[in-house]
């Protein structure tokens, strides 16, 4: 073929996790891969009336094009959230409405980055944010982590000997893949070195109101005192993902950057549903269905950790979070997660291998488990196929 792309897209590749959605389709498979949100929790009837409603009252203003920056009564309602649940002092001007915090990922990179710029991000990593982030060519440094997240001194290290670093990202609550938290001194440590070298920072936190146990801690961005955070959040994890709505709270300086990209790229995010949204806030009470979700993801949790104890062989480690979507499992160093992946795939259970995590390659020995998505006798079923094949991979007789 004659055509011929952009040199950066001979390093893009299609998401993993979307290729084995695909794959995960089919009804016979017990899917363990995507972050998906349990369908059956979605509130369609209050939807339902919540259509009505907005299309009743505005309906014209509803199907025409809005502002960049977003539909204001849903500006209002994010940042009071916002103030409520992590900590901050902000107002909808600080607020940019974006088709899932996914597109906030994308902007990001495209404000801060230049070829061959330098990215810090955990180890392991977001592999949605990594693969948006490569779009624009940069070197990634990932920095260690151990169960409370990010290594500080590992990062004072490398932000001390490292030249072009143009921002770090970091999920502090319920990390995507490991599911780990910072500490509350942790986050303090982080601060402090961010206020000493001044790097943007992206804080991404679409899990963080999925708490099921511990004490609620602040988000970098309430810790914020020069304007260096730049807090992504999202109604994907608590309300609906089809709706596709997100937002980008930032310093005035850096948020009028990210309208610009925004404009380049659709303009707007739907009037509509930006309106719904708003609207459900208005007609019933956000805080009692995240609840409601939280009470059946912890069951769920609870499950799956308790059957991997009962099912996993000795020396195999998993992490046990405390909110979220995920756990992350470590295996002995000479098993590969991608190649165990399909033995389990002829078991009808499905997973997502590690090693994408990690933007410079490696750590094939590692996988993601997702609670979410999969009742709970599913959830018994396929950690118990899991296991099978850890077993006999280990050469571990059943017992």
């Amino acid at each position: 073929m004659a055509v011929k792309f952009a040199k950066r897209m001979s390093k893009l590749q299609g998401s993993e996790i979307r290729e084995l959605l695909k794959l995960t389709q089919q009804p016979q498979i017990i899917s363990f891969a995507g972050g998906m949100p349990a369908p059956e929790l979605f509130p369609v009837e209050e939807m339902k009336k919540v259509s009505v409603a907005v299309l009743d009252e505005r309906g014209t203003e509803a199907m025409q094009y809005t502002t960049t920056e977003g539909y204001e009564p849903l500006r209002v309602q994010i940042a009071e959230r916002m103030n409520t649940k992590n900590g901050t002092n902000v107002n909808a001007d600080d607020i940019l409405v974006t088709s899932g915090s996914q597109q906030g990922l994308d902007f990001a990179a495209k404000v801060f980055i230049d070829e061959g710029d330098v990215i810090l991000c955990e180890s392991p990593s977001y592999l949605g944010a990594l693969n948006a982030f490569k779009s624009y060519e940069p070197n990634f440094i990932d920095v260690p982590t151990d169960e409370n997240g990010m290594i500080m001194e590992e990062l004072e290290k490398i932000l001390a000997t490292t030249d072009r670093i143009k921002m770090i990202y970091v999920i502090p609550d319920f990390q995507n893949p490991t599911g780990r938290t910072w500490p509350l001194d942790r986050r303090h440590k982080f601060m402090e070195l961010i206020n000493k070298y001044e790097i943007p920072v992206i804080e991404d936190n679409p899990y963080g109101e999925l708490r099921f146990e511990g004490e609620g801690l602040p988000s970098l961005k309430s810790l914020d005192t020069k304007g260096l955070v730049i807090f992504l959040g999202t109604f994907s994890k608590i309300f609906c993902p089809g709706y596709r709505l997100g937002w980008t709270c930032a310093a005035p300086e850096i948020l009028a950057k990210f309208n610009v990209a925004k404009q380049g790229a659709d303009l707007q995010s739907s009037t509509i549903s930006q309106m719904e949204a708003s609207k459900f806030m208005d007609m019933y009470d956000l805080d009692a269905h995240v609840d409601k979700i939280k009470a059946v993801y912890v069951k769920r949790r609870d499950v799956m950790l308790k059957t991997m104890e009962e099912q996993f062989p000795e020396g195999v480690q998993f992490t046990h979070p405390e909110g979220g979507l995920f756990t992350w499992v470590i295996l002995p160093k000479e098993l590969n997660a991608k190649e165990l992946m399909v033995k389990c795939l002829e078991k009808d259970v499905a997973y997502v291998a590690g090693g994408g995590f990690f933007p410079n390659g490696g750590f094939e020995n590692t996988f993601r488990l997702n609670y979410s998505c999969m009742p709970e006798e599913k959830i018994v079923k396929g950690i118990t196929s899991i296991g099978e094949v850890l077993k006999e991979a280990m050469g571990v007789k059943n017992i």
